[in-house]
């Protein structure tokens, strides 16, 4: 009897924990995670236009004429620093050439005057030649604002997806093929010509500053800053 009861309370046991274990809800799985997903780059295709941007500016006829004013304007003092220089050179070849029986006092007195005119021609070189390459500078800046924009509208409206400044030397740019596909800086200029309505300036005029000849390179357009050399206006 006792056996039959504890049987039965076992029984009884197991299956209340088996229906409690039937009604308790399952534990949701859980949930698969969304598959990342990374942004593919997209490649276009490249249209590469190379422009030496600075000599542009300066081979318009805009940049042309600028430079030349400013050479006229600097002329006075070029005249000077060419008079002054010759000056020198002639108290140098007397000194040269003077008499063995020269005085010692005398020979002294020469090679002060030499020494303060060779100074004085220094000081006003080096006066006229930063003050040329300052409005230098400024004029370039006024004219490269205009040409940047024509240069812009060109290569949107040619299709180029990337343009390369391979005119300075501060450009990244070591090499690049050379060719009338990818080099804008002709077109470019016409271009702004065509859009400025500045004629080309006369043949006679003095020259633009050079086309190989980078901005960063400063230049000395009336006279070296030594007192023997002197040289015309030039970039």
């Amino acid at each position: 009897m006792n056996r039959t009861l504890v049987l039965v309370s076992a029984l009884g046991a197991g299956l209340m924990t088996a229906m409690g274990a039937a009604q308790t809800p399952a534990a949701p799985a859980p949930a698969a995670s969304a598959p990342q997903t990374s942004a593919v780059p997209e490649a276009i295709p490249a249209k590469i236009a190379l422009v030496a941007f600075e000599q542009a500016v300066f081979a318009t006829n805009e940049g042309q004429l600028a430079v030349q004013n400013l050479q006229k304007k600097y002329q006075p003092q070029k005249s000077h620093l060419d008079e002054l220089s010759a000056e020198v050179d002639s108290l140098k070849k007397q000194l040269q050439s003077a008499p063995a029986t020269l005085s010692d006092e005398e020979r002294q007195n020469r090679l002060r005057n030499i020494d303060t005119k060779e100074k004085q021609l220094n000081r006003d070189s080096e006066d006229a030649t930063n003050a040329y390459n300052a409005e230098l500078q400024d004029v370039y800046g006024k004219v490269a604002a205009k040409v940047s924009v024509t240069l812009k509208k060109y290569v949107q409206d040619n299709g180029y997806t990337l343009l390369l400044d391979v005119g300075s030397q501060q450009s990244n740019v070591m090499w690049a093929t050379p060719n009338t596909n990818t080099d804008v800086t002709e077109a470019v200029v016409n271009a702004y010509n065509a859009s400025s309505g500045v004629a080309a300036p006369m043949p006679s005029a003095p020259s633009a500053p050079s086309a190989a000849r980078p901005r960063s390179t400063t230049t000395t357009p009336h006279a070296t800053t030594t007192p023997h050399t002197t040289t015309p206006p030039q970039q």
